[in-house]
C-alpha cells in the first residue's frame, strides 16, 4: 500500500480484474463504456461528460430504479497517465475552478497483471475522518466492488474497437 494512505481519511479498494489495461482505460475514460458499468445495477448512469486531462470535465448523473436522477457537481481530472493512473475530484470544477464543498479525490492505478488482465486500485481520499466514515457507511467496499466486477464483465465483452 502506498505510504501515502492515511487510514483515518482514505477508502481503498484493489482487484485483479480479468480484461485488459487497455480495455479498462477505455471504459474510464470514454462516456460511451462508463455509463455500462459505473453504478451498482439497477442504477444507471442517465447523463456523463469526460474530458480526459488535467482540468477536464468529470460529470455523471446517476439514475435510481425508480427513475429519479441524482446529479452532483460536475468534477474535475486533476492526473491523466494513460493506461496507468488517473485522478479526479469533485473539489473543483473543471478548468480547476474551486468549489465551496468537497466529498473525495479518486486516484486509480492500472497495471498489467501477469494473467493479462488488470491490476487495479481506487484508492478515496477524503477532507475529514467523517466523510470517509460518511461514504464507508454508505458502502464503499460493497459498492465499489460490485462497479469492479460489472467494469471488469463489460470490458472482456467492448471488443477492441
Amino acid at each position: 500500500m502506498n505510504s501515502r494512505f492515511n487510514p483515518e481519511l482514505d477508502l481503498i479498494l484493489e482487484r485483479e480484474l480479468d480484461a485488459p489495461v487497455e480495455r479498462v482505460w477505455r471504459c474510464w475514460t470514454e462516456p460511451e463504456h462508463l455509463k455500462h458499468w459505473f453504478v451498482p445495477k439497477p442504477w444507471s448512469v442517465s447523463h456523463v461528460e469526460i474530458d480526459p486531462r488535467p482540468g477536464g470535465i468529470f460529470h455523471t448523473v446517476m439514475r435510481s430504479p425508480e427513475g429519479q436522477d441524482q446529479n452532483g457537481e460536475p468534477g474535475c481530472f486533476l492526473i491523466v497517465e494513460p493506461h496507468r493512473r488517473l485522478v479526479w475530484t469533485d473539489g473543483l470544477g473543471p478548468e480547476f475552478r474551486p468549489r465551496d464543498t468537497a466529498f473525495m479525490t479518486a486516484d486509480l492505478g492500472f497495471a498489467p497483471s501477469a494473467s493479462g488482465g488488470t491490476l487495479y486500485r481506487a484508492w478515496v481520499l477524503h477532507a475529514d475522518a467523517e466523510a470517509r466514515r460518511r461514504h464507508e457507511d454508505m458502502g464503499f467496499h460493497d459498492g465499489w466492488g460490485t462497479v469492479a466486477e460489472q467494469l471488469a464483465t463489460y470490458a472482456r465483452t467492448m471488443g477492441d474497437g
